[in-house]
């Protein structure tokens, strides 16, 4: 099976495009992964993989409406595509059996 390069960062920003859904835009995924990992992240960083992922075809965008509180600017809203969520299926069931391959003794804290 073929399977689609996609690094930690880029599986966090997709991951938080498909949580985000409708509402997905640069901010917005920064704020998200700022909430949710703890992780301080320039949003430079995440504007440049958003891009990097529709460049991959991961994700789509497209511009929303012009809106006051931005000045008049329309936001680009990204979804996830059908490649994208494959491929975020493909990750999830690698990882899962990765992790039922580990045995049980061997993520024991000791001493505790």
């Amino acid at each position: 099976m073929h399977r689609a390069n996609l690094g930690e960062f880029e599986e966090m920003v997709l991951l938080m495009v498909a949580i985000l859904d409708k509402e997905a835009y640069g901010v917005s995924v920064n704020q998200a992964l700022e909430e949710h990992t703890g992780r301080v992240v320039a949003f430079g960083t995440v504007h440049n993989t958003l891009i990097r992922l529709e460049e991959k075809g991961f994700v789509s965008s497209e511009l929303g409406g012009a809106t006051t509180e931005r000045g008049g600017r329309r936001k680009r809203l990204f979804k996830v595509t059908a490649l994208g969520s494959r491929t975020l299926q493909e990750v999830n069931e690698l990882r899962q059996g990765l992790w039922q391959m580990i045995p049980p003794h061997t993520l024991r804290l000791s001493g505790l």
